[in-house]
């Protein structure tokens, strides 16, 4: 059987079309239903996979941003804390170094007082030496002057002229 081209069979041709439309018929049936099914289905889980890729991405950014958020609200709030650190130390270096000076002052005061009041009495002390150096001294001259009876009566007449009787 040879097949012309320019020379068509009608036979063959209603038999071609016959089996092509029964084909067609049976394709749509069984074939097209599951596969236009598969496809939406397919078509589907694309969409909902790129509509769950968007919120993530979203959830990403917004993540992002609450983590640069609680990063800088944490470098605030170290930033404030070693402010407050520093004032404090500065606040008890200050203080120490007050107290220190009124410590200081208050040793040196008493020191000073300690020193005076060792003074008064190393003065009251050579006083009384002195004193008493005086008063031996002038015992020991006395009884040398009054051995003689003639000295104390001159003495005692010396005396009694500078006194003046009211």
């Amino acid at each position: 059987m040879s097949f012309d081209i320019g020379n068509p069979s009608y036979g063959l041709v209603f038999w071609t079309l016959i089996a092509f439309l029964l084909l067609l018929v049976l394709l749509r049936k069984f074939a097209w239903k599951p596969i236009i099914q598969a496809l939406n289905e397919r078509e589907t889980s694309i969409e909902n996979a790129l509509a769950s890729a968007e919120k993530a991405k979203e959830e990403m950014a917004r993540l992002s941003n609450e983590n640069e958020q609680l990063l800088k609200q944490a470098r605030v709030e170290r930033d404030t804390i070693l402010k407050e650190a520093k004032e404090l130390k500065d606040q008890i270096v200050t203080d120490a170094k007050v107290q220190a000076q009124t410590e200081g002052a208050k040793l040196i005061e008493q020191a000073k007082k300690e020193i005076d009041d060792q003074k008064k009495r190393a003065m009251a002390e050579v006083k009384n030496q002195v004193s008493s150096l005086a008063i031996d001294i002038a015992r020991t001259v006395l009884q040398k002057e009054f051995e003689d009876n003639k000295k104390q009566e001159a003495l005692v007449a010396d005396l009694l002229k500078d006194v003046k009787l009211n």
